[in-house]
């Protein structure tokens, strides 16, 4: 492109930012509630243009492009995803719960259930094993082991009072 070129594209496109810009301006900050939000969007429509002309391209109607690049423009804007700062959130009266606790002790209460279960006697401790750290049912237990469902859950009620004895103690 010519310096000649670039002159008339940049003549062009001054004009159209003096005639347009107030007008565009008001029609971003009506779509978007935000005038500094507005006015990055009409520079971004006029920089968006530039690089078009720059690139050979031939607007027929300059106001009708420029509205169209900020209308695309406000779109793309609706579409991002948005921040909002805690503070702003606590400022308009929400307070963070924290539940988290609750779970986490949980976790960390049955995490030392499972190795209290080492300490109980063999017989109690093959079939919590089997329960709750294998997850097996008391059919599956019981075809595994060669003893009754019901001999099975009387060992698993036994090691449970056994079990919470152990852990009332630690």
């Amino acid at each position: 492109m010519t310096s000649e070129q670039e002159n008339k594209i940049r003549l062009e496109l001054t004009t159209a930012h003096y005639d347009f810009e107030k007008v565009l301006n008001a029609r971003a900050f009506f779509k978007t509630s935000s005038h500094t939000i507005g006015k990055d969007l009409v520079q971004d429509t006029f920089i968006k243009t530039w690089s078009y002309l720059l690139k050979g391209g031939k607007i027929d109607i300059m106001k009708a492009f420029l509205y169209h690049v900020l209308n695309n423009l406000i779109i793309d804007q609706y579409r991002k995803r948005k921040t909002t700062s805690l503070d702003m959130l606590m400022e308009k009266g929400f307070e963070p719960k924290d539940n988290n606790f609750q779970k986490i002790f949980n976790i960390l209460d049955g995490k030392t259930a499972l190795l209290l279960i080492a300490r109980l006697p063999n017989d109690y401790k093959k079939i919590m094993k089997m329960k709750y750290q294998q997850n097996l049912s008391l059919k599956e237990i019981s075809l595994i082991t060669g003893q009754t469902k019901n001999t099975i859950a009387v060992k698993m009620h036994r090691g449970l009072k056994k079990l919470k004895i152990l852990y009332n103690h630690t």
